[in-house]
């Protein structure tokens, strides 16, 4: 008996004329996140992408297939003979260990090949008598039912599947451009780039790192973050820039409460200057309105007025224990907490204005050589090619994409 696992797209269904570059990209997202599993066979068709596992550990399988973007929900199925008694009496042994008093079930039969002897009605009817008859306890329910058995009569065979796991939704990744995600060390910006990714947007992280000030301990952290993120998505790059220069030349010159605007006025900058680039579209970012002085309505706005580009905050409306609770369920809360401070943290001032004003802030940034702050700073960058294989300490450096 062949046993498969048939992928069932939700989102990618409703894109029409474009349907086909989805389930492409999608397609070498799986491959990608399968590598680990060589005898896999990706196939493609245009309502469902099967995979063949050739032997492969089915349950290791499922859970590598929960975090990948565009897949709605799968379900291992077996290929079974034309013989109705034969894959009764299978789908009957298989729910042994599922039928449970009380639990509810629905079998949901399509027939891809019109001439075969019994319709749908037949075969529901049928399957069903005969599951209730193995299992007095279970009950028959047409919505939602806890256990959905799917009996899909082909032209050659049955395909038959008892369970169904459902996937990560969303759009597969690389299917909607490039962005530049802004990630510090903390709570949010992972976060952000999870749900830019779950978007179909394929991401960069930018990190700005200020030793000594900063520890190598905090630099590793937003590595690792990074990593955590290459589960959803593959391969991210993650850029580091150096940032002391900048912040010392601010703390010299710029007055406390006006500090962290300008501060992050510049990261804004650079980051631009790399996403510009790079050839990215967007910068991604993990604010959330009004959490912190930076980040109320005024603030934005005047942090904004230094780039044209769109500026995305996923987390806008979120409040913190939300942002908490999905940065627990995709691994990245423990890690974010951590106490090894970023440059922002540590150069923080103890009253930011929450109100800047423009005309202040550009006569204070006067006193700033900005250009060469700029350059220099993304002129020390280092480039590290992040994956789930790949430990956060084996670093590279590479310019040439970039300069």
């Amino acid at each position: 008996m062949e046993t498969r696992i048939q992928i069932r797209f939700g989102e990618l269904s409703t894109k029409g004329k474009n349907k086909k570059r989805f389930v492409q990209q999608l397609t070498r997202n799986i491959r990608q996140a399968t590598f680990a599993f060589p005898q896999i066979e990706v196939k493609p068709t245009h309502d469902f992408i099967f995979l063949n596992l050739n032997g492969e550990d089915e349950a290791a399988v499922i859970e590598r297939l929960k975090d990948i973007f565009g897949i709605a929900n799968f379900s291992p199925v077996y290929v079974l003979p034309r013989d109705y008694e034969r894959a009764q009496t299978f789908i009957v042994e298989a729910l042994g260990k599922k039928a449970k008093a009380g639990t509810t079930f629905k079998v949901d039969t399509r027939r891809s090949d019109h001439t075969y002897e019994h319709d749908t009605a037949w075969i529901n009817s049928k399957l069903g008598a005969a599951i209730l008859d193995a299992y007095p306890d279970l009950r028959v329910k047409m919505k939602n039912p806890e256990i959905r058995i799917r009996f899909d009569v082909k032209e050659d065979y049955f395909l038959v599947s008892t369970e169904t796991y459902s996937g990560a939704g969303g759009l597969p990744v690389g299917s909607n451009g490039r962005g530049m995600l802004m990630l510090s060390g903390g709570i949010d910006s992972p976060v952000a780039g999870y749900l830019a990714m779950k978007r179909g947007v394929q991401i960069e992280a930018l990190h700005f790192h200020s030793p000594p000030y900063t520890s190598p301990q905090a630099l590793k952290k937003a590595q690792d973050l990074t990593t955590k993120l290459t589960r959803f998505g593959g391969e991210i790059s993650f850029i580091e820039v150096p940032f002391t220069e900048i912040q010392e030349e601010i703390k010299a010159k710029i007055p406390d409460e006006y500090a962290m605007t300008i501060t992050r006025r510049m990261m804004l900058r650079i980051t631009d200057k790399v996403r510009a680039k790079k050839k990215h579209t967007v910068i991604f970012n993990g604010e959330s309105l009004g959490q912190v002085a930076s980040q109320t309505l005024d603030s934005m706005a005047v942090i904004n007025e230094v780039t044209c580009t769109p500026i995305i905050r996923p987390l806008a409306t979120m409040d913190k224990n939300e942002i908490i609770a999905l940065a627990k369920r995709i691994d990245t809360f423990d890690l974010s907490i951590q106490p090894f401070e970023d440059c922002c943290t540590l150069f923080a001032p103890l009253a930011p204005k929450t109100r800047p004003h423009f005309d202040k802030i550009h006569r204070f940034e006067q006193l700033l050589d900005i250009s060469g702050l700029v350059e220099r700073s993304v002129g020390g960058m280092i480039v590290t090619k992040m994956n789930e294989q790949l430990s956060s300490s084996e670093k590279g450096r590479d310019y040439s994409a970039l300069l």
